[in-house]
């Protein structure tokens, strides 16, 4: 069997849907054990911290709050996530918006502060 490049695969995830994608996670949780979004999500801190002085902020949701249905509102209107995946970030938390400027950084942070959110920039 060829080995399958990583643009190959990053190709064939872009004709997917996000349904797709969700099955596609769900089925690797169950093959390998592992919740890769929780690796994803662990491991961004950890680069982040690489990138001392970088221009770049991630912003990071740490506690939707008591106006969680307003919070699920704001994730989906900055980062265009359907109600679902909106939702799952709300409930978990995570980073709603990677490798941003840090004025539209400060701008995210602020709305969903606005919205009953806790709120960290890395």
């Amino acid at each position: 069997m060829a080995k399958i490049e990583n643009k190959d695969i990053i190709e064939a995830l872009k004709e997917k849907t996000i349904l797709e994608v969700k099955e596609l996670v769900d089925m690797m949780k169950e093959e390998f054990g592992v919740d890769p979004s929780a690796v994803a999500v662990a491991a961004a801190p950890a680069g982040a911290a690489e990138e001392t002085g970088s221009s770049t902020k991630t912003v990071v949701l740490k506690d939707a709050g008591a106006a969680k249905i307003a919070v699920i509102k704001v994730i989906r209107e900055i980062t265009g996530l359907g109600l679902v995946e909106a939702k799952g970030l709300a409930d978990n938390g995570g980073n709603i918006k990677e490798n941003v400027s840090a004025d539209e950084a400060n701008e995210i942070k602020a709305k969903l502060e606005e919205a009953g959110a806790t709120v960290e920039l890395a």
